[in-house]
């Protein structure tokens, strides 16, 4: 069983992450080593060229990473990630899918896939969280 009892009990506790809540971005799922969070996509989230700002994306996916590497071991932080952007989002609302690659005595990878609603690709996101 993970540090969270229940999904809810991790929304909650995400809440407090206000970045990410005051965007609009929300935790939909939470197993022992999978995360799905998701995000509408409004005009508070683009860019001067009308595109998703990738910091929003980036966002959204970090949410997905911190949610599941506190659900192995909280607190955890994140220590390294990169992220490359694939396309732009043609859909409504963006999926971050988390999944965990390796979990270690100090450290967990953690493998992020941005999609939107439309099935379309989005980012690759790939982190290290670190076990505080």
């Amino acid at each position: 069983m993970g540090t969270f009892a229940t999904t809810e009990e991790a929304q909650e506790y995400f809440k407090n992450d206000l970045f990410a809540s005051n965007a609009g971005m929300k935790l939909d799922e939470l197993t022992e080593n999978t995360s799905v969070c998701s995000v509408d996509i409004t005009d508070a989230l683009k860019n001067a060229n009308g595109g998703v700002m990738g910091g929003a994306i980036f966002t959204l996916a970090d949410l997905a990473l911190a949610a599941v590497a506190n659900q192995i071991h909280r607190p955890s932080v994140a220590s390294q990630v990169s992220i490359n952007y694939l396309s732009a989002p043609k859909g409504s609302r963006l999926i971050a899918k988390a999944k965990t690659v390796k979990t270690g005595r100090t450290t967990t990878v953690i493998q992020v896939d941005v999609s939107d609603d439309t099935g379309r690709d989005i980012a690759l996101f790939i982190g290290t969280a670190f076990k505080l």
